[in-house]
């Protein structure tokens, strides 16, 4: 298993990295995703500025839909690490029991219907395409 970087060990470029996370997270708690990739620094910053800017910046999709939107794609690839960590989000962030069904209904049939799109290598209808 790769060896966690925790903050009292960290260098100083890491700890700014983690320090960071913290500040945007309002909270002190740095997650073992962040701890184990920090054994790569480089890796540590454009993994945390690709998330920082994704899931926090101000866009059209609320904080909310951007952590579902997170889980299925989590749910679709195996990921039980995200899986978790985004599902703790989503319900700090309002997700209810009944949402998270539906959604597990929602990834259920598209993925369903992917595959079978895929397998069946149905053509895209001609008014889909833009």
């Amino acid at each position: 298993m790769t060896k966690l970087i925790e903050y009292e060990e960290a260098s100083d470029e890491v700890r700014s990295i983690y320090d960071d996370i913290k500040a945007t997270r309002q909270n002190d708690y740095i997650n073992n995703f962040w701890k184990a990739i920090a054994n790569h620094p480089p890796t540590l910053q454009r993994a945390w500025q690709a998330v920082k800017e994704v899931m926090s910046s101000p866009g059209e999709l609320d904080p909310l839909m951007r952590e579902l939107i997170y889980i299925a794609v989590s749910v679709t690839n195996s990921c039980e690490y995200c899986i978790a960590s985004h599902t703790t989000a989503a319900r700090a962030k309002g997700m209810s029991d009944t949402m998270f069904g539906e959604l597990m209904g929602i990834i259920a049939t598209a993925n369903t219907t992917n595959r079978l799109a895929n397998g069946y290598q149905i053509p895209v209808d001609e008014q889909f395409k833009t």
